[in-house]
């Protein structure tokens, strides 16, 4: 993204910026290196004057978090059966956040959190109620498999450092330690080397297989939260 010259102030008096212009700014820093003072000095005014447009640290990464996924398009396969679908719904949502550093931490702590995400969310109960979800059942198995997804991605992006980046020794020590470990270096060389993809497949699979049996489509809420243990706390 191309950056822009910051504004100056004029006459004495604070230039004057817009919410596109703190959008466009927040995107070119990114998600992880968002602040309050970062987009004020790159804007070339005070951050008093994005508190008129922005409520602090957590209206900033609202307005940036959703301009980012505004551009996250699940596809939708009527071909798909449930578990195929799901499957596809959880790979997507890992290759954009992937490719959007920061955008994990932005859903994990609060989610949704703007019209990006409730569309989002929406299109995700709506594609369930054409394979015969109801909205609540619907709700509930694509908002835990997305966030079986966001949380995978999240600790796939914290971890690329030590497989592909500057970190690699630090890994290489603990295979060493796990080697020399008489019960953890058997079961470690039993093991097959896995990707990050193939280990989110395998996980994202058996998670779905198991929600679906619980959540079969048609099967009432009450009875779906039941099977999978929950136990409504005493009032």
């Amino acid at each position: 993204m191309t950056a822009h010259p910051p504004r100056r102030k004029t006459g004495g008096r604070q230039a004057q910026i817009t919410v596109a212009d703190i959008e466009r700014e927040g995107l070119r820093l990114g998600l992880p290196n968002l602040t309050v003072n970062g987009v004020a000095t790159a804007l070339g005014v005070s951050p008093t004057a994005l508190y008129r447009h922005v409520d602090g640290k957590a209206g900033l990464e609202a307005l940036v978090g959703e301009a980012v996924l505004h551009d996250l398009q699940i596809v939708d396969d009527p071909a798909d059966g449930i578990k195929a679908h799901l499957l596809s719904f959880a790979q997507q949502i890992r290759e954009f956040v992937l490719g959007h550093p920061g955008l994990a931490g932005y859903m994990q702590g609060l989610f949704p959190r703007g019209e990006a995400g409730i569309r989002l969310q929406r299109e995700a109960v709506e594609a369930l109620g054409r394979r015969g979800y109801g909205p609540g059942a619907a709700l509930m198995l694509s908002g835990g498999v997305a966030a079986l997804a966001i949380n995978l991605s999240a600790a796939e992006e914290r971890h690329r450092p030590y497989f592909e980046g500057s970190h690699r020794r630090e890994l290489e020590k603990v295979y060493a330690l796990l080697a020399n470990d008489g019960v953890l270096g058997g079961a470690q060389a039993e093991l097959p080397a896995i990707s990050g993809e193939a280990y989110f497949r395998m996980v994202m699979t058996a998670c779905i297989r198991g929600l679906v049996t619980a959540a079969a489509p048609g099967r009432p809420v009450d009875d779906i939260l039941s099977e999978l243990g929950f136990e409504e706390s005493p009032r």
